[in-house]
């Protein structure tokens, strides 16, 4: 719930609130402190046939994660459901949940199970759930996602290969971590506008800026474990399992430079492994510059899971 609007010549002030099943509601409280509802944005889908849980599952040195569970209500727990896990962690980002028509119709109201991750390195849980994922600390954000991948196996949500993972910018990385650390795990993986090549990062763009979160690939002790970590150098020749990656970047991105995802994507089809690329020529480090390219992108995005996980 957020305050949107207060007023020196009013005591009342307005509020939204909304959910994975309850679209934008703007409400007017007064003096009585009782909410009045006075707006709702529209819902172009069965918002009401969603149910959302939050479960906890432990990570690899036991700390628990949370993560929403989002899918129409009555789904049969078989092994089999078309699964998202979608991931950022990093730069004290929450990931809250919300209310998204474009999930609703692309996914959930055709079947699909969303699954939205509070990995360590995000801000759910104030400063100490982003420190505890900084620099050489940075695995136990993965590990976390690997964490709640696993979990939705043994609830028998779903399975390998039913499972996708999406992320992009910093949950690029995340993507490029999946595809070369744990492919046993994804059917398919989304890497949107990503930092991949971590050997370099600090020298394209905006990317000097991210020191303090990444490390500096340039020092010995410091830079030992983000030189390491690095996606693009990670990738090898006779690799078996890899999953279906698909890769989409903008030519006008002024944060994360395209060449991550252009760098990775030749890489990858030197080696004969399968791939999609997009790259749009417009819309800046978002993907898209306006509402069409926007709906384009995310038909692109569900499209290529529903190909590769149903």
């Amino acid at each position: 719930m957020d305050s949107l609007v207060t007023s020196e010549l009013s005591d009342d002030f307005y509020i939204a609130y909304d959910s994975f099943n309850s679209p934008v509601t703007y409400y007017q409280v007064d003096e009585s402190l009782k909410p009045k509802a006075i707006k709702n944005q529209p819902s172009f889908f069965n918002h009401k046939d969603i149910e959302v849980q939050q479960h906890f599952t432990q990570s690899l040195d036991g700390t628990m994660v949370p993560y929403f569970l989002v899918h129409k209500k009555g789904l049969e727990f078989n092994s089999k459901n078309p699964t998202i896990l979608y991931g950022y962690g990093g730069f004290e980002v929450s990931l809250k949940a919300h209310f998204s028509n474009i999930l609703g119709i692309g996914w959930l109201d055709q079947g699909g199970v969303y699954v939205l991750s509070n990995i360590r390195g995000g801000g759910e849980y104030g400063p100490s759930w982003h420190q505890a994922a900084l620099k050489d600390k940075r695995d136990r954000a993965y590990q976390d996602f690997f964490a709640i991948a696993e979990d939705l196996f043994k609830r028998k949500i779903t399975s390998p290969e039913h499972l996708g993972a999406r992320g992009g910018s910093n949950g690029g990385l995340l993507m490029g971590v999946c595809y070369t650390q744990r492919p046993d795990l994804f059917k398919a993986i989304n890497c949107g506008v990503p930092l991949l090549d971590m050997h370099r990062y600090h020298k394209l763009l905006a990317g000097h800026s991210w020191i303090a979160e990444y490390g500096n690939p340039d020092e010995e002790i410091d830079g030992e474990y983000i030189r390491n970590l690095s996606p693009y150098h990670r990738i090898k020749e006779n690799q078996k399992g890899n999953p279906i990656i698909f890769l989409n970047t903008s030519t006008k991105d002024d944060r994360v430079h395209p060449g991550h995802a252009r760098k990775f994507a030749a890489k990858i089809k030197e080696f004969n492994y399968p791939f999609y690329y997009y790259e749009n020529i417009d819309g800046g480090h978002a993907g898209a510059s306006n509402m069409k390219e926007l709906a384009f992108i995310e038909a692109l995005d569900y499209a290529f899971f529903w190909t590769h996980l149903s």
